[in-house]
């Protein structure tokens, strides 16, 4: 377990403030995040064939995902705004389970990270599966939302698999 750090985003008063990164160095920061998405089978293979009356699933969350990262700082109050240099989208079937994994890795140079900016883009690609999908299955389940890895500034490199 990490040691224990002061709350950043409360000022001495205990308001809540946006910390200021302006001191912070500009760096290449990468973050990348996954979760998902469990399901029917047959839902998962309407999916696949793209047979859904809504259209194509995937590929609109991959387009919903990007648009959530771009949009994290309206949606998370004490987020900056960022500008991204790439956000990157992938789906895979769960193994153990019938659903969709979702994969998402976003990139900047700048004075603070895009952890959020990740967590936001999966839970966006997530939630945009179970929109397109719920008139056939209403009993998905959104699951293990997570930062996997982050790099880029003072705290370097952090992976899950070192902290599980």
């Amino acid at each position: 377990m990490e040691t224990e750090k002061a709350l950043t985003h409360f000022n001495t008063a205990g308001r809540a403030q946006m910390v200021d990164v302006s001191h912070k160095d500009v760096t290449t920061r990468i973050a990348r995040a996954s979760g998902d998405i469990q399901m029917q089978p047959e839902t998962l293979k309407r999916i696949q064939q793209q047979s859904l009356y809504k259209g194509d699933v995937l590929g609109v969350a991959d387009v919903a995902a990007i648009m959530g990262a771009k949009k994290t700082p309206e949606l998370i109050p004490m987020c900056h705004p960022l500008m991204l240099s790439g956000v990157d989208v992938a789906f895979s079937d769960l193994e153990q389970k019938t659903g969709i994994h979702v994969a998402v890795s976003v990139k900047c140079n700048g004075n603070t990270g895009v952890e959020m900016e990740a967590l936001t883009a999966v839970a966006t690609a997530l939630l945009t599966i179970y929109d397109m999908c719920k008139a056939v299955d209403r009993a998905m389940v959104l699951s293990n939302i997570r930062l996997d890895e982050k790099s880029g500034g003072k705290s370097g490199v952090w992976r899950r698999d070192n902290h599980a």
